[in-house]
């Protein structure tokens, strides 16, 4: 069944999505601040991945915009209305948990119905509209299952279903995939871009999963200890990060030893490249390169080692020993790879375009 089977799309006419903005949040649990001067925009119909380590204020701000926590300072608003105060149930937000939170003693459609009869929704209408969003997850079969009955991605996908319920004008997705096992992960998350694209609802994904914020969001933003470090789409993320966390954090990155170089650019592998973004002014520095960006080529007088070879398919990722004890990651075409053995010599070199630099590490 498709989306336009199920009336929770807004009325014809409407915006096709909600504007959520976060304005200055700060939060504070005691001594440890969760969130320190949060600004940030979803944008109408997009998929907003909130993403970074555990602690990093990703869930206190998404509880925010529900309504389960409040800010010290700051404020949320949803379509320029400021709903800082509004009590959760009158936000207009349907939120996914990681535990599914389903009630054991209702079957799946009267899960997805409840938030129906809460609303006082007669008991044929809900009943109707239950089972067409049970349709819409593809668990139409299941209506009378009870959640011990279901496997874990299918009391998720019952969970979604009540979250969609209530027509909510923004959906909140709180680390939905992770107590799922690696295949029915990968098979659910499509699913959810799917619908979120059919619907054109607006979303906040949080995760800590840096592939899974990758594959499913329009734009990613990223923080650290109760800030924003960047907001961009995924390509953009991974390719120009803004910061060294962001880039050690989104994908792999080789640390490799960096000279500053008298015009403002970097002597890096024996060549000088220009600076992606700010140089610190003191200190040490290495240069951030990702596996893909590392050359190496099989060189008998070569002054860098292969140490280890990891197969992942049609690539093969090589560390490396550079001359100075330090080791990078590069993959390359497995058939390329097979030249270069463990213990064999090699020439390692970059290509000639800007690096990113950040002081070096203890």
């Amino acid at each position: 069944m498709t989306a336009t089977a199920v009336d929770i799309r807004p009325p014809l006419g409407a915006a096709a999505g909600a504007t959520v903005e976060f304005r200055g949040l700060h939060r504070s649990f005691g001594a440890t601040v969760a969130l320190e001067g949060l600004d940030l925009t979803a944008r109408p119909g997009e998929l907003l991945a909130l993403l970074g380590p555990s602690g990093c204020g990703k869930t206190t701000a998404l509880r925010m915009l529900a309504g389960f926590e409040h800010p010290d300072t700051g404020e949320v608003l949803v379509d320029g209305e400021d709903i800082t105060k509004v009590p959760a149930h009158r936000r207009g937000t349907g939120m996914v948990f990681q535990s599914y939170s389903l009630f054991p003693h209702l079957s799946a459609v009267d899960n997805v119905a409840f938030g129906l009869k809460m609303r006082g929704t007669g008991r044929a209408e809900r009943q109707r509209r239950a089972a067409e969003l049970l349709d819409l997850v593809g668990l139409g079969q299941l209506a009378d299952r009870f959640p011990h009955q279901m496997s874990g991605g299918q009391q998720q996908r019952v969970a979604l279903a009540r979250a969609l319920a209530l027509q909510p004008r923004v959906l909140l997705l709180d680390e939905p995939l992770s107590a799922l096992d690696a295949k029915v992960r990968l098979a659910l998350r499509e699913e959810i871009r799917r619908l979120q694209q059919d619907l054109g609802i607006t979303t906040l994904f949080v995760t800590h999963d840096q592939e899974e914020a990758l594959s499913i969001a329009d734009r990613v933003a990223v923080l650290r200890a109760g800030r924003l470090e960047q907001v961009a789409e995924p390509a953009e993320l991974y390719a120009r990060p803004a910061t060294a966390f962001v880039a050690e954090f989104i994908g792999t990155m080789s640390r490799i030893p960096a000279l500053r170089a008298p015009d403002g650019q970097v002597e890096v592998l024996g060549r000088r490249l220009p600076v992606a973004g700010e140089m610190p002014a003191a200190g040490s520095l290495e240069a951030l390169v990702r596996p893909e960006a590392l050359r190496v080529s099989a060189d008998p007088r070569g002054a860098a080692t292969v140490v280890a070879a990891s197969f992942l398919g049609a690539v093969t990722r090589l560390t490396v020993r550079l001359p100075d004890g330090a080791e990078a990651k590069a993959d390359l075409p497995t058939e390329e790879a097979a030249a270069l053995p463990v213990g064999s010599p090699a020439a390692v070199t970059l290509p000639d375009r800007p690096v990113l630099v950040a002081g070096r590490r203890p």
